[in-house]
């Protein structure tokens, strides 16, 4: 399995030239962000572990990647969500769909007739009774764990040695945040080799991106960006803006993009771009192409007639 370097291609986007790091190349199943993420629990011997569990969105990117990362370690994977919207369980698609065609155990809270999240369950319940948490490993949401730093610690590497092979002075990095874990520890990584690390908050504002920053216990922070037209970008909201940002992507790089996070952070890079014009730039793929798939359904549903 290939699950480091990745290719770097040169693409163009609205008249900026820029580098990719095609991490959507990593594995069939297991790419993107949460892949560097989760590289720790792939490449360590656990073995006490028989099930993996994790919480968040019937749709998350992560549910898909913990599905893979199960099957190929033999693990059983258990998957905590708030509900399951009823069209969903009738028409399975994207990474609901593939991760249940992995084996992955998706327990809907709310048909159980449970008020608690999905963190609070797990928490005071699943794991609450002295012999529960036997043979389970338990992921946080979205990977924000100190267990990344060893994979996103090995992407860092290959940025610098990619870095030292075209003989750059300088180079910028970009990528868009949700709990800001991969570009945290890819500014730890470095920023002492004259790379900077740019990033957007796309759960939350930046006071929320930095208090996860905060939680991982780092003092030092990669940069955070924001769009001039709209400096808090809901997250799960469709913006007819973000719609067109990713079709332009397309048509233009001829790559797909990840489309829940992406356009905003493209959307920032606009105004970025616009005061450091000669400025090397590499922006990260994030993956998680298969959330595009119910994404794109809900984009066209209501921009599309």
């Amino acid at each position: 399995m290939k699950l480091n370097n990745t290719p770097v291609t040169q693409h163009c986007f609205a008249g900026h030239s820029f580098y990719l790091k095609r991490d959507d190349l990593l594995h069939p199943e297991f790419s993107g962000n949460k892949a560097r993420k989760f590289m720790a629990l792939l490449e360590n011997d656990y073995p006490n572990v028989t099930t993996l569990i994790g919480y968040g969105s019937p749709q998350a990117n992560s549910l898909y990647s913990l599905a893979a990362l199960a099957k190929l370690k033999g693990w059983t994977l258990e998957f905590y969500v708030a509900h399951i919207p009823s069209w969903l369980k009738q028409n399975p698609l994207g990474n609901f769909q593939a991760a249940r065609e992995l084996g992955a155990k998706i327990i809907d809270l709310k048909a159980l007739g449970c008020d608690l999240s999905p963190h609070q369950y797990i928490e005071q319940i699943r794991l609450a009774a002295a012999d529960a948490n036997q043979g389970c490993l338990f992921v946080p949401e979205g990977g924000r764990s100190p267990i990344a730093e060893f994979g996103i610690q090995q992407l860092a590497q290959e940025i610098r040695h990619w870095v030292q092979d075209q003989n750059m002075d300088d180079l910028t990095v970009a990528l868009p945040s949700g709990t800001g874990t991969t570009a945290l520890y890819l500014h730890k990584h470095l920023q002492a080799h004259n790379i900077n690390v740019i990033t957007c908050a796309c759960v939350g504002g930046e006071a929320y991106l930095t208090q996860q920053f905060d939680s991982l216990g780092e003092t030092s922070h990669p940069q955070i960006l924001s769009s001039s037209e709209k400096p808090k970008h809901q997250f799960g909201k469709l913006y007819g803006a973000d719609y067109q940002i990713w079709q332009a992507l397309k048509q233009q790089t001829e790559v797909e993009f990840e489309l829940l996070y992406d356009p905003y952070m493209w959307q920032c890079l606009a105004t970025w771009f616009e005061s450091h014009p000669d400025q090397k730039l590499m922006y990260i793929h994030q993956g998680g192409l298969l959330g595009n798939t119910s994404m794109e359904k809900r984009y066209q549903r209501k921009f599309d007639h």
